[in-house]
């Protein structure tokens, strides 16, 4: 049915023939295992709480998936000269859809975070802005040979400072540590002076202290929720001591699929405690064995790092892998209460188009970056 043999050199073809099909795949079983867990996590929910049709929130899951999939197989299967140079004219498209929140965003829960345009789904900038930052950052400090490096380093924190300045008023705090925790891998892998890497992260702290302490109407949240974290007595701890609880619940195996009670009990449990559900249904054990899947996929791409000569497509691969990884980490810290409350999705897994486009647009640019065509054409230009 399917030809993919090297007589076919339709792009199709040459895609398969170069992509890693190790990172594909363990990439596709993450979006059907969240879609299979959406399965298990809403049909309650939506029949009780929303007045809607039993699946109607797995539906929504499965057209997002869709979407997602076929957007990462797009975006994989382009030449990366054309992501590269689209990519300024797209951040700077992300970027304005990222001003327009404060104007037109729609408000959830006193989060500013979504905008909608007539009758298309709401959804979050800030997922579109992710990988197109980290592809402007790796631009910005490794393919302007015209420009002094200190001067590259310079535009790359100005943009950050930017994008930090509209999440914070948003505000986003989860969001924007993912930034500065990408931004400082990248900085740290271009070979920056660790000195003043230290004196910027100095800064940064003292400036984060300084908001919550002398603007405590727009950041005082954050102190709650760091107070609330250190003391449970203290402040409204409910959503992560029932996921806590569900944890604890399932032990290795699990309730079985169904009998978790944390998703009729937590509002948000299937999009930022979805671990929980899982841990609680299905036990600890199928949590480590997703938790051994992104590690997977991050000992592929790290291993490829290795061998590419192509300092951007290095540094772009270590940004976006660190937005996985870190965004992975955070969603199961905060599900175990090992982290305060963020509000952050787990990537592939999670309900919630804005996320899943958001990870099939970093995957999608990553297995690109990792095809062996690309690969042999960066060692030997």
């Amino acid at each position: 049915m399917f030809n993919f043999s090297r007589e076919n050199t339709s792009n199709l073809a040459k895609w398969w023939r170069n992509v890693d099909k190790q990172i594909l795949l363990s990439i596709v079983l993450l979006f059907l295992l969240g879609l299979f867990f959406s399965f298990s996590s809403t049909s309650s929910l939506v029949g009780e709480k929303l007045n809607k049709e039993t699946y109607y929130l797995f539906l929504k899951h499965l057209v997002f998936v869709l979407v997602s999939l076929f957007l990462l197989i797009f975006i994989s299967i382009q030449e990366n000269k054309k992501i590269i140079k689209l990519l300024t004219p797209l951040f700077i498209i992300s970027i304005f859809f990222l001003l327009l929140v404060p104007l037109l965003g729609v408000e959830v829960k006193g989060s500013k975070r979504w905008i909608q345009f007539l009758f298309f789904p709401r959804f979050q900038p800030i997922e579109l802005v992710k990988p197109m930052f980290i592809l402007f950052v790796a631009k910005t400090i490794m393919l302007n040979d015209g420009m002094k490096i200190h001067n590259r380093y310079v535009i790359s924190f100005f943009s950050l400072f930017i994008i930090i300045l509209l999440l914070v008023n948003q505000p986003d705090l989860g969001q924007s540590l993912l930034l500065i925790l990408s931004w400082l891998a990248m900085i740290f892998v271009s070979g920056f002076n660790m000195f003043i890497l230290i004196i910027l992260g100095l800064i940064s702290i003292t400036v984060f202290i300084g908001l919550i302490y002398f603007l405590p109407s727009k950041f005082g949240y954050i102190f709650s929720r760091l107070q609330s974290f250190f003391n449970p007595n203290y402040g409204d701890n409910f959503q992560s001591q029932k996921a806590l609880d569900a944890i604890k619940q399932g032990g290795l195996t699990g309730q079985g699929m169904g009998e978790g009670i944390l998703k009729d009990k937590v509002p948000e449990a299937h999009t930022d405690y979805i671990v929980a559900v899982i841990s609680e249904e299905f036990g600890a054990l199928f949590v480590l064995f997703i938790i051994i899947v992104f590690l997977y996929i991050s000992y592929r791409v790290l291993k490829k790092t290795f061998i590419i000569n192509n300092e951007f497509l290095k540094l772009t691969l270590i940004g976006l892998l660190t937005l996985l990884i870190t965004q992975t980490f955070i969603h199961i810290g905060v599900n175990a209460r090992l982290f305060p409350t963020t509000g952050m999705t787990l990537p592939f897994l999670s309900y919630g188009g804005s996320s899943l486009i958001g990870s099939a647009i970093i995957s999608g640019i990553i297995l690109n970056f990792t095809r062996k065509d690309v690969l042999r054409d960066s060692n030997n230009g």
